[in-house]
This record gives C-alpha cells, sequence and structure tokens, in this order.
C-alpha cells in the first residue's frame, strides 16, 4: 500500500499545493460513471433505524464545498449520498462492514481527529472507510482529486462526521 500523508492547512488558505501519486483523498464512486448531465452514480446504501437517523443528521451537516468543488449529488439522489465536483468525490454512509475491516494488515490513517481505513483502488483512486463510529461512512476520492488534493477531501469532511457520527461500533 501507498503511504498516505496529511498536512494540515490554514482554512484561511484555499490553494492546495499539488500532492503525490501516493497522496490520496476519500470517496467511492461506487460504481462511478457519467449520466447524459455528467453526475456521478452511487450504490444508495440501506443501513437499519439508528444508522439512517446518523446519516441522515450527516447529510445535513455536509458542507456545500469539498475542496472548493461544489456538491453535486450522485444519482440516483438519496440521503445518504453525497457528492462533490467532477471527477466527483462520493460519499456514501450507512454502508455494510466492509470486508477490509477485518484485514489485520491494514492500518488505519487518522485524518482531522477521523480514523480511516485506506484501500487504493484499481484505478488509481482512493477509498476511506471510518472506524469505530457508530455507522461506517466511505468516501472514494478519483485519481485526479487525489492527485490535486492529497487528503484535504477527508480534511473538509471530518469537522462533520466528528458533529454527526458518534464514536463506538457500529452494527
Amino acid at each position: 500500500m501507498r503511504s498516505f500523508r496529511h498536512r494540515p492547512r490554514s482554512r484561511a488558505r484555499r490553494t492546495r499545493p499539488l500532492a503525490s501519486a501516493g497522496v490520496a483523498g476519500l470517496l467511492l464512486l461506487a460504481p462511478a460513471c457519467s449520466s447524459a448531465d455528467d453526475r456521478a452514480e452511487a450504490a444508495v446504501p440501506a443501513p437499519g433505524k439508528e444508522v439512517a437517523g446518523l446519516c441522515r443528521a450527516l447529510d445535513e451537516a455536509l458542507p456545500g464545498t469539498v475542496v472548493d468543488e461544489d456538491r453535486s449529488d450522485p444519482e440516483p439522489q438519496s440521503e445518504f449520498t453525497a457528492g462533490w465536483g467532477s471527477p466527483a468525490i462520493i460519499l456514501r454512509c450507512g454502508i455494510p462492514r466492509p470486508p477490509v475491516m477485518s484485514d489485520p494488515e491494514q492500518v488505519p490513517v487518522e485524518i482531522e481527529g477521523v480514523r480511516y481505513v485506506m484501500e487504493e483502488l484499481g484505478d488509481g483512486g482512493y477509498r476511506f472507510t471510518t472506524g469505530l463510529r457508530r455507522a461506517y461512512v466511505e468516501v472514494t476520492v478519483p485519481q485526479e482529486v487525489a492527485e490535486e488534493n492529497g487528503s484535504y477531501p477527508l480534511v473538509d469532511l471530518a469537522p462533520m462526521i466528528k458533529k454527526t457520527i458518534p464514536k463506538g461500533v457500529a452494527d
């Protein structure tokens, strides 16, 4: 697995340094492809009642922009998915426990107080899944976004995840 580094940034500074190929961001485009209006698509999770409530709270708290990209939610519309930019950073909340969580070789990364398991995807992008939270939140960052913005998508999303998805173990 490539190393993943997080560099703190100033909130006032909106320019971002070019990230190396080993630095990635987050979001699963699960199955990501463009539609006629150039919107990404994402499989919609089907969480239980408690997790659905947490995910709804997260959806209401999510920012209008991530790494200076405007929010443009994927199809089909759902309060359990969100997206920013094109190619899209995709967030899915309430996913089932991913198999990678059981891999003893995985070393979690922590960004702004939120722990993630990071997976490098075959297309050069990255998928980050929260751990030790009451709901699994997955963020997929396509290669182009990861190379330009590194971990900044996670930096932009962490405050809302911390605020709405409490620490604990997801069911």
